[in-house]
């Protein structure tokens, strides 16, 4: 009987994409398994092990394990590469960057190592509250209130550059709610020289002190 799996003709018939030996060769086949071609830039930091925590899946819902504690870890580049992430959409990385940015901001005392780190974090924000998709505008503006109860008045110099893609969530019945929510900690926190800022570029807004 001739065995089939040697024989070189029944081989010749099978797609490339189950015989990795094939003209095409392994990268060929890895194209067509898990092509990394279309990673983000967060995709490819968190793949590469740029990003020092994984995700761990529970039965109700997931954590992230850190390799190295929170408080231990380098806020710079680690917070600005997890707030660069909030923009993603497709798990795990929408995850591992939500979550790791919150969980960072909760290290206690952080403002010292968070502030000079504003002008980039605002920058990865503000491209969040820009996004067309509105649930990562969401994810902005919960990004921008945490970021405002860790800095306080410390994010006024930088509210210009995030109060216009805010302002725009303002006309937006699915994000209003959470735009005044917003603004009315970003308000709070940054003292009595804020509401002059939001105002500028948000007339409608009413302040809480009112």
């Amino acid at each position: 009987m001739i065995d089939r799996f040697r024989c070189p003709a029944f081989w010749s018939n099978v797609p490339t994409i189950f015989y990795g030996m094939s003209r095409f060769g392994p990268k060929k086949l890895w194209h067509f398994s898990s092509s990394t071609k279309n990673q983000s830039a967060f995709a490819a930091i968190y793949s590469n092990g740029g990003i020092p925590c994984r995700l761990v899946h529970g039965s109700v819902k997931h954590k992230l394990a850190w390799n190295t504690p929170p408080e231990q870890v380098a806020f710079d580049p680690v917070l600005v590469t997890l707030a660069e992430g909030l923009c993603e959409t497709i798990h795990p990385y929408m995850f591992v960057a939500r979550t790791g940015f919150k969980e960072m901001l909760e290290v206690p005392n952080c403002d010292g190592q968070v502030v000079p780190l504003l002008p980039r974090l605002t920058v990865a924000i503000r491209n969040a509250l820009g996004a067309r998709d509105s649930s990562v505008v969401l994810v902005g503006l919960e990004a921008l209130i945490q970021l405002s109860e860790v800095v306080g008045p410390a994010l006024n110099p930088h509210l210009n550059k995030l109060l216009v893609p805010v302002a725009k969530g303002m006309m937006d019945k699915k994000l209003k709610e959470k735009v005044v929510e917003t603004l009315q900690v970003v308000e709070k926190n940054g003292g009595r020289d804020c509401l002059p800022l939001i105002k500028s570029k948000i007339p409608t807004y009413s302040s809480i002190f009112t």
